[in-house]
Protein backbone atom coordinates (compact mmCIF):
# COMPACT_ATOMS: atom_id res chain seq x y z
CA UNK A 1 0.00 0.00 0.00
CA UNK A 2 2.96 2.41 1.07
CA UNK A 3 4.59 2.20 -2.72
CA UNK A 4 1.12 2.94 -4.57
CA UNK A 5 0.83 5.98 -2.29
CA UNK A 6 4.30 6.69 -2.53
CA UNK A 7 3.50 6.26 -6.68
CA UNK A 8 0.57 8.17 -6.46
CA UNK A 9 2.34 11.31 -4.96
CA UNK A 10 4.85 11.43 -8.02
CA UNK A 11 2.20 11.59 -10.37
CA UNK A 12 0.29 14.17 -8.53
CA UNK A 13 3.34 15.81 -7.95
CA UNK A 14 4.65 15.52 -11.68
CA UNK A 15 1.84 16.84 -12.93
CA UNK A 16 2.06 20.04 -10.20
CA UNK A 17 5.05 20.74 -11.82
CA UNK A 18 3.99 19.97 -15.12
CA UNK A 19 0.78 22.76 -15.01
CA UNK A 20 3.44 25.59 -13.06
CA UNK A 21 5.85 25.11 -16.12
CA UNK A 22 2.83 25.79 -18.29
CA UNK A 23 1.69 28.44 -16.46
CA UNK A 24 4.70 30.02 -16.86
CA UNK A 25 5.38 29.82 -20.82
CA UNK A 26 1.97 31.31 -21.06
CA UNK A 27 3.35 34.21 -19.20
CA UNK A 28 6.55 34.13 -21.04
CA UNK A 29 4.13 34.59 -24.17
CA UNK A 30 2.06 37.03 -22.36
CA UNK A 31 5.35 39.40 -21.48
CA UNK A 32 6.75 39.08 -25.11
CA UNK A 33 3.87 40.35 -26.81
CA UNK A 34 3.45 42.60 -24.64
CA UNK A 35 7.22 44.15 -25.08
CA UNK A 36 6.57 44.05 -29.50
CA UNK A 37 3.33 45.43 -28.66
CA UNK A 38 4.77 48.26 -26.66
CA UNK A 39 7.21 48.09 -29.92
CA UNK A 40 5.04 48.66 -32.73
CA UNK A 41 2.73 51.25 -30.43
CA UNK A 42 6.03 53.46 -30.06
CA UNK A 43 7.11 53.20 -33.75
CA UNK A 44 6.53 56.12 -36.26
CA UNK A 45 7.29 54.03 -39.29
CA UNK A 46 4.48 51.74 -40.98
CA UNK A 47 6.55 49.23 -42.11
CA UNK A 48 7.76 48.31 -38.58
CA UNK A 49 4.20 48.29 -37.41
CA UNK A 50 3.35 45.96 -40.03
CA UNK A 51 5.98 43.65 -39.40
CA UNK A 52 5.50 44.07 -35.53
CA UNK A 53 2.36 42.90 -35.98
CA UNK A 54 3.15 39.75 -37.83
CA UNK A 55 5.18 38.88 -34.91
CA UNK A 56 2.41 39.77 -32.34
CA UNK A 57 0.27 37.16 -34.15
CA UNK A 58 3.03 34.29 -34.44
CA UNK A 59 3.15 34.73 -30.87
CA UNK A 60 -0.48 34.59 -30.15
CA UNK A 61 -1.05 31.36 -32.60
CA UNK A 62 2.60 29.94 -30.84
CA UNK A 63 0.35 30.08 -27.36
CA UNK A 64 -2.80 29.00 -28.65
CA UNK A 65 -0.93 25.69 -30.07
CA UNK A 66 0.99 25.71 -25.97
CA UNK A 67 -2.49 26.26 -24.25
CA UNK A 68 -4.26 23.33 -26.77
CA UNK A 69 -1.25 20.85 -25.63
CA UNK A 70 -1.91 21.77 -22.21
CA UNK A 71 -1.98 18.84 -19.52
CA UNK A 72 -5.50 18.32 -18.79
CA UNK A 73 -6.04 19.39 -14.78
CA UNK A 74 -8.79 16.59 -14.63
CA UNK A 75 -9.69 13.29 -15.83
CA UNK A 76 -13.05 14.03 -17.26
CA UNK A 77 -14.82 13.24 -20.34
CA UNK A 78 -13.52 15.58 -23.40
CA UNK A 79 -14.78 15.81 -26.89
CA UNK A 80 -11.79 14.77 -29.20
CA UNK A 81 -12.98 16.50 -32.55
CA UNK A 82 -13.54 19.66 -30.62
CA UNK A 83 -9.49 18.98 -29.08
CA UNK A 84 -8.04 18.21 -32.27
CA UNK A 85 -10.40 20.74 -34.47
CA UNK A 86 -8.60 24.06 -32.28
CA UNK A 87 -5.28 22.04 -32.41
CA UNK A 88 -5.44 21.64 -35.95
CA UNK A 89 -6.46 25.39 -36.55
CA UNK A 90 -3.77 26.67 -33.74
CA UNK A 91 -0.91 24.33 -35.99
CA UNK A 92 -1.92 26.10 -39.00
CA UNK A 93 -1.82 29.10 -37.98
CA UNK A 94 1.37 29.47 -36.42
CA UNK A 95 3.46 27.12 -38.79
CA UNK A 96 2.24 26.16 -42.27
CA UNK A 97 0.31 29.35 -43.79
CA UNK A 98 4.16 30.65 -45.00
CA UNK A 99 4.90 27.48 -46.32
CA UNK A 100 2.25 26.93 -48.38
CA UNK A 101 0.63 23.68 -46.43
CA UNK A 102 -2.86 23.27 -45.77
CA UNK A 103 -4.15 21.45 -42.94
CA UNK A 104 -7.47 19.21 -43.29
CA UNK A 105 -9.01 17.81 -40.29
CA UNK A 106 -11.67 15.40 -41.23
CA UNK A 107 -13.80 14.77 -37.66
CA UNK A 108 -16.02 12.23 -36.73
CA UNK A 109 -17.69 12.61 -32.90
CA UNK A 110 -15.75 10.99 -30.00
CA UNK A 111 -15.63 11.58 -26.38
CA UNK A 112 -12.98 10.47 -24.55
CA UNK A 113 -10.91 10.79 -21.14
CA UNK A 114 -8.97 13.75 -20.79
CA UNK A 115 -6.05 12.19 -20.33
CA UNK A 116 -6.26 10.01 -23.71
CA UNK A 117 -7.63 13.11 -25.55
CA UNK A 118 -4.21 15.37 -24.53
CA UNK A 119 -1.85 12.18 -25.44
CA UNK A 120 -3.76 12.16 -28.87
CA UNK A 121 -3.07 15.79 -29.46
CA UNK A 122 0.46 15.57 -28.63
CA UNK A 123 0.71 12.54 -30.90
CA UNK A 124 -1.07 14.92 -33.58
CA UNK A 125 1.22 17.36 -33.35
CA UNK A 126 3.98 15.57 -33.29
CA UNK A 127 2.98 14.24 -36.54
CA UNK A 128 2.01 16.79 -38.30
CA UNK A 129 5.27 18.28 -37.24
CA UNK A 130 7.53 15.50 -38.65
CA UNK A 131 5.70 15.22 -41.71
CA UNK A 132 6.02 19.24 -42.36
CA UNK A 133 9.74 18.90 -41.47
CA UNK A 134 10.44 15.71 -43.95
CA UNK A 135 7.78 16.07 -46.25
CA UNK A 136 8.21 18.98 -48.07
CA UNK A 137 10.92 20.67 -49.85
CA UNK A 138 10.34 24.03 -50.18
CA UNK A 139 6.67 23.51 -51.68
CA UNK A 140 3.25 23.09 -50.36
CA UNK A 141 1.27 20.82 -50.06
CA UNK A 142 -2.17 19.10 -47.91
CA UNK A 143 -1.57 17.31 -44.62
CA UNK A 144 -4.88 15.44 -43.50
CA UNK A 145 -5.53 14.29 -40.15
CA UNK A 146 -8.86 12.11 -39.60
CA UNK A 147 -10.16 10.65 -36.95
CA UNK A 148 -11.97 7.04 -37.18
CA UNK A 149 -13.64 5.79 -34.21
CA UNK A 150 -15.27 2.66 -34.30
CA UNK A 151 -17.07 0.43 -31.38
CA UNK A 152 -13.89 -0.94 -29.81
CA UNK A 153 -10.91 0.57 -32.30
CA UNK A 154 -9.75 4.70 -32.42
CA UNK A 155 -8.01 5.64 -35.84
CA UNK A 156 -6.28 8.61 -35.97
CA UNK A 157 -4.32 8.90 -39.58
CA UNK A 158 -1.82 11.68 -40.51
CA UNK A 159 -1.39 11.69 -44.18
CA UNK A 160 0.85 14.33 -46.32
CA UNK A 161 0.82 14.66 -50.09
CA UNK A 162 5.03 15.63 -49.67
CA UNK A 163 8.11 13.86 -51.29
CA UNK A 164 8.25 11.02 -48.29
CA UNK A 165 10.38 10.41 -44.77
CA UNK A 166 11.99 7.31 -45.70
CA UNK A 167 15.25 8.72 -46.03
CA UNK A 168 14.86 10.59 -42.91
CA UNK A 169 16.13 9.20 -39.71
CA UNK A 170 14.01 8.57 -36.52
CA UNK A 171 14.09 11.41 -34.19
CA UNK A 172 13.00 12.03 -30.91
CA UNK A 173 9.64 12.73 -32.18
CA UNK A 174 8.92 9.38 -33.07
CA UNK A 175 10.15 8.37 -30.37
CA UNK A 176 8.06 10.45 -28.29
CA UNK A 177 4.86 9.36 -30.63
CA UNK A 178 5.60 5.37 -29.90
CA UNK A 179 5.81 5.78 -26.03
CA UNK A 180 2.47 8.11 -25.88
CA UNK A 181 0.53 5.56 -28.71
CA UNK A 182 1.98 2.77 -26.15
CA UNK A 183 0.69 4.91 -23.03
CA UNK A 184 -2.68 4.61 -24.61
CA UNK A 185 -2.51 0.77 -25.32
CA UNK A 186 -2.36 1.88 -28.99
CA UNK A 187 0.38 1.62 -31.73
CA UNK A 188 1.71 3.40 -34.38
CA UNK A 189 1.85 2.31 -37.82
CA UNK A 190 3.79 4.21 -40.72
CA UNK A 191 3.01 4.26 -44.50
CA UNK A 192 5.29 5.42 -47.65
CA UNK A 193 4.44 5.11 -51.34
CA UNK A 194 4.34 7.93 -54.47
CA UNK A 195 1.47 10.22 -53.17
CA UNK A 196 3.26 10.81 -49.83
CA UNK A 197 2.85 9.49 -46.25
CA UNK A 198 0.63 8.45 -43.48
CA UNK A 199 1.10 7.63 -39.78
CA UNK A 200 -1.78 5.33 -37.98
CA UNK A 201 -2.45 5.84 -34.74
CA UNK A 202 -4.35 2.54 -33.25
CA UNK A 203 -5.86 2.60 -29.88
CA UNK A 204 -9.07 0.87 -27.92
CA UNK A 205 -11.41 3.40 -27.62
CA UNK A 206 -12.62 2.56 -23.68
CA UNK A 207 -15.60 2.70 -22.33
CA UNK A 208 -17.71 5.69 -22.32
CA UNK A 209 -19.44 7.05 -19.30
CA UNK A 210 -22.20 9.18 -21.09
CA UNK A 211 -21.18 12.58 -19.84
CA UNK A 212 -23.25 15.37 -21.34
CA UNK A 213 -25.56 13.12 -23.12
CA UNK A 214 -22.96 12.30 -25.17
CA UNK A 215 -22.19 7.99 -25.79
Amino acid sequence: MSEYVTSERLVAGDSLILAELSHRIINEFASAISMVSLAAARSDNGEVKAALAVVIDRLHNYASVHRALEMPAHNTETDASAHLRQLCKSISRSKLGDKGIRLVFVEHPLWMRSDQCWRLGLIVFELITNAVRHGFDRVGGVIHVELLPSDSLVECRVADNGCGTSGARPGRGLKIVETLAEAMGGRIEHFSGAEGTMAVLIFPRCAQAGTNGNP
